[in-house]
């Protein structure tokens, strides 16, 4: 994600006579793409597909960026055909070329695409948009729908049923009575590794049941697809659950699907701040925080302990810059002038390696 945030601003620098436009948000952190705006940079639409800049308005000679979820097939053409060069500064994540590629080569084996992700994020259409191309595509969104799609190819359901509860998300002409007889699930890449996996074993699962041992004809091991960034940081939430702590703060985009799963996580444990900034911290006794089941911003009082010893779960999303955490330590440290400073901490660090 960093990466694509240095092409960016590498692009504002090489072209400082034209204009540069981002299909959309570069990543889901208000604070990244609040700076690119603050450049010179315009966004063409939102993360839904709302547009706010017309396609008839965009000149051959513009400069558009393509944001590391990707974009569609339909909107790469369209740029094309308008003369505008997509390839330059194409900064789509390599874990997400790599479902695309993925999903390529399992609709060239006559597998049907099941993609586990949210039907309206950015990523998600577009990998529904490559996958569809090439092969039957489905999205789903979690284990209830998982469920649900098992008894479909079990024909526990009928496909009208079939229709109704997946409209929307399934390619033109999908039947499934025959194209749910070979499948592979391949996922969004912010969505949590362990629940894309638990969707695989179930349908895995519904093939064994359906096929016995030939049920390697039915159904594609796709785990390798699966987002290091995003696995690591899961990996490394798990791994803080069994810490003890007072409470944790978790850093990310309010709009980011792998930061909220983040804080799903830590709710389990701690009490949980979601901020995307240091700015957010007020005060050692109030706190600005984002609701991500209600989808609003709130403040707490008391947020932080009055206690000299304080221990905090400090985490973050996979589409966080390392610097915003950086800044989030930093002014909680404030707080504790008794605290060695971080050069120390490093200094024994390094003393004890």
């Amino acid at each position: 994600m960093e990466n694509a945030i240095e092409i960016s601003y590498k692009a504002l620098e090489e072209n400082p006579d034209k204009r540069v436009f981002l299909l959309s948000q570069m990543i889901h952190n208000q604070e990244v793409n609040k700076d690119l705006q603050d450049r010179g940079i315009r966004f063409i639409m939102d993360t839904d597909g709302t547009q706010f800049v017309p396609w008839e308005e965009l000149r051959p000679d513009d400069i558009v960026i393509i944001p590391a979820f990707g974009t569609t097939l339909e909107i790469e053409h369209r740029l094309k055909n308008l003369g505008i060069e997509v390839q330059q500064y194409d900064t789509t994540c390599p874990f997400v070329e790599k479902v695309w590629k993925r999903s390529a080569k399992l609709g060239q084996e006559d597998h049907t695409i099941i993609i586990h992700g949210k039907h309206n994020h950015e990523e998600t259409r577009a990998t529904f948009s490559h996958s569809a191309s090439a092969a039957p595509s489905l999205i789903i969104k979690n284990m209830d729908e998982a469920h649900l799609l098992g008894r479909v190819i079990r024909r526990e359901l009928p496909k009208e049923e079939f229709y109704r509860i997946f409209e929307g998300k399934y390619s033109e002409g999908f039947d499934p009575d025959l194209h749910l007889n070979k499948v592979g699930v391949v996922n969004q890449t912010t969505m949590l590794a362990t629940e894309t996996q638990e969707i695989a074993d179930h349908i895995k699962q519904v093939m064994v049941d359906i096929h016995g041992e030939d049920y390697r004809g039915h159904f594609a091991d796709t785990r390798d697809t699966l987002c290091y960034a995003t696995n690591d940081n899961q990996d490394a939430t798990y791994g803080l659950l069994k810490e003890e702590a007072d409470l944790a703060i978790v850093v990310g985009g309010y709009n980011s699907s792998n930061t909220s799963h983040i804080v799903e996580l830590c709710e389990q444990k701690f009490t949980t701040y979601f901020i995307n900034s240091a700015r957010e911290i007020l005060s050692p006794q109030e706190i600005r925080h984002f609701n991500y089941e209600s989808g609003e911003s709130v403040r707490s009082s008391g947020w932080l302990p009055d206690s000299e010893e304080v221990k905090i779960v400090l985490t973050s999303g996979a589409s966080c810059p390392d610097t915003l955490v950086d800044e989030v330590m930093l002014k909680i440290l404030e707080y504790f002038p008794a605290a060695i400073s971080v050069e120390e901490l490093f200094d024994q660090m390094d003393i004890q390696v």
